[in-house]
């Protein structure tokens, strides 16, 4: 899969490694200063996919949806929240004091190099309400760039499309669906012939304690690190949601291009928190 953009006649790639330095500018560029940063994690899925499915599947998203809309494509970004998979070979999980600090460095640099808008793409679920936490830490202190979560949503034609084509109706991790976007993105890394090798079903042993959460929750009901059966996958079905996912996306990127307010609100914000008291106020309707 090559990285260069070939709708719009630009040669230039979308992958940030993929750039020479002197090209490098040119692509912030086109891309109006826009940066789009695919997430992780190294962990265990099933025992069928490699253990960077979720960064190798959500950076062939970003790809795609970079090649509609250019944007550049930061390299892959393995550090995320993954502390439930520790007990299974393989797993790489950074130390939580550093989760915020190392990735808030990376947007940092991000900027540096002339971004001023950075678009994160999420690919694990475990990440999620960590990088909302994330986003909302950018009202701390001011900064010269605006941070974007994307959330592409599936169109309901496909969505529907997909629920005619699914064999199974439980999943949630390296299961029929997640298996079959390897399959799309990586078909030579996963095996098949293994997904029945482990139980992938909820065990639900703290069905005795309700409603409350408890960080062991995950694995109390998937010990394997496996939810659902990911034996019915095909490649078919995963290039139809990688092709929706990524046409969603560029919908995003070029709103993100578009905007304008965001960063104004995120100056304005700033401007009043260092002088609350002193701030000018917009009056009181009554």
């Amino acid at each position: 899969m090559t990285s260069r953009q070939g709708s719009s006649g630009s040669s230039l790639p979308v992958c940030w490694e993929e750039l020479t330095a002197s090209d490098f500018p040119a692509g912030v560029k086109r891309a109006k200063g826009v940066c789009l940063l695919p997430m992780g994690v190294i962990e265990k899925h099933g025992p069928h996919l490699p253990l960077g499915t979720d960064v190798m599947a959500v950076r062939a998203l970003a790809v795609r949806a970079a090649q509609q809309e250019y944007a550049v494509v930061f390299p892959e970004y393995y550090f995320g929240q993954i502390n439930c998979a520790r007990h299974e070979p393989g797993c790489v999980s950074v130390r939580p004091e550093l989760l915020n600090s190392l990735l808030q460095s990376v947007c940092d640099e991000i900027a540096r190099n002339g971004f001023h808008k950075i678009v994160i793409l999420n690919g694990h679920g475990g990440n999620t309400q960590w990088l909302h936490f994330f986003c909302q830490l950018q009202l701390s202190e001011r900064r010269p760039y605006v941070v974007h979560l994307a959330e592409p949503r599936m169109d309901e034609e496909t969505r529907r499309q997909l629920e005619k084509m699914r064999e199974t109706d439980v999943g949630g991790h390296a299961c029929e669906m997640e298996t079959s976007g390897m399959l799309a993105v990586r078909p030579d890394l996963v095996q098949l012939d293994r997904a029945g090798d482990e139980d992938g079903s909820a065990q639900r042993r703290l069905k005795g304690v309700p409603d409350v959460f408890t960080g062991i929750w995950w694995y109390a009901d998937f010990p394997h690190h496996y939810a659902g059966d990911g034996s019915p996958a095909t490649a078919q079905k995963g290039e139809l949601a990688l092709n929706a996912a990524a046409r969603a996306l560029a919908k995003i990127l070029r709103s993100v291009k578009r905007d304008t307010i965001v960063r104004k609100l995120q100056d304005d914000f700033h401007e009043k928190a260092a002088a609350p008291v002193r701030a000018r106020r917009t009056p009181t309707r009554r």
